[in-house]
């Protein structure tokens, strides 16, 4: 049977103890009845509940998904990108344990990715052979660096490191730009400008030599590249026109966004085709958000569906994406 791989799942530790005395902004979680919050700056950041740690809940909610095989990684605020790095570097090393011990005690069905210091390039670059030696397949980052964009050539050594190390990267919105041009209302967050915040990032990426520099390196954009797709037709009309949009691009904006790869987190057919139109489905991978309330049901089956795929082109994409055998 061809695995149903599901790229796109979040990961919270049951146990991370209030440290507010070494990072008033350190992140912990409290149990509940039948929840948890996590706790950021002494208020409630978000519930969730235990399949955000619990083997068992989730390989349940895979059965009901048709889902084989899940990749695990951090909640994106866990990320932590405008910590002092000593103290982003401890936060890293007790959620990539943890991704590691779910991945460890069931093989079969969990891949994790981790997270690494990125505010610190050096350290960041080196703790890449640590994920490795811990069995995860690549590192989450934000769309940004705590305002540093993605393109900039200050993290150029992280994505060296990755690369050497055979690790993916995938860009998980965070923290977005625009909330107070809708009112500031931080519920729009995840649902109006999280798609323009991974479109920036990629635009960045596109436009400073990320993909040059670094051809082998895989990069995952979630949640379907956000905007970026609808960007594509203007911005490959303005390449059309010469300088001075032409020389920001080392070639067509269209062929360089088949550099990524995308998943399926788009909840509309026709969207998801229009992707798929534009980057080709050799770039597209399952993707469900699970186990938040914004998740995609039974994403496999929404994928084949609309993309007239097989289940084993979809996992092949991501076999190769997460470099597994």
């Amino acid at each position: 049977m061809v695995e149903a791989i599901d790229t796109h799942t979040h990961f919270v530790p049951r146990h991370i103890p209030a440290e507010s005395a070494r990072n008033p902004l350190w992140p912990s979680v409290e149990l509940r009845d039948a929840s948890a919050a996590v706790m950021v700056g002494g208020k409630v950041f978000r519930v969730i509940d235990s399949r955000s740690w619990d083997a068992r809940r989730r390989l349940d909610d895979m059965a009901i998904d048709d889902i084989q095989v899940q990749v695990v990684s951090p909640m994106p605020e866990l990320l932590s990108h405008w910590f002092p790095p000593a103290d982003a570097d401890a936060l890293c090393r007790r959620v990539n344990e943890g991704i590691a011990a779910l991945r460890a005690d069931h093989p079969r069905h969990f891949v994790g990715i981790g997270m690494v210091p990125m505010q610190d390039v050096a350290l960041a670059a080196r703790r890449m052979e640590e994920i490795r030696s811990l069995g995860l397949r690549g590192i989450e980052i934000g769309t940004h660096i705590n305002g540093i964009p993605l393109g900039d050539a200050r993290l150029n050594d992280v994505y060296a490191a990755a690369e050497h190390a055979g690790l993916m990267v995938m860009i998980h919105p965070l923290h977005p730009l625009g909330l107070d041009r809708m009112g500031g209302r931080p519920e729009l967050a995840a649902v109006a400008a999280f798609p323009l915040e991974t479109a920036f990032a990629a635009v960045s990426l596109m436009t400073n030599g990320v993909l040059e520099r670094f051809p082998t390196l895989r990069i995952l954009l979630s949640h379907g590249g956000g905007a970026l797709s609808w960007l594509l037709p203007r911005l490959g009309h303005a390449y059309g026109m010469g300088p001075p949009l032409q020389s920001l691009f080392a070639g067509a904006p269209t062929e360089m966004a088949r550099s990524f790869y995308y998943d399926t987190v788009l909840y509309d057919g026709p969207a998801l085709q229009y992707l798929a139109d534009k980057v080709g489905t050799d770039q597209l991978v399952v993707g469900s958000d699970y186990p938040f309330t914004i998740k995609q049901d039974r994403p496999a089956q929404f994928a084949e569906r609309v993309l007239s795929v097989s289940r084993a082109v979809l996992s092949a994409n991501a076999r190769r994406l997460f470099a597994l055998r």
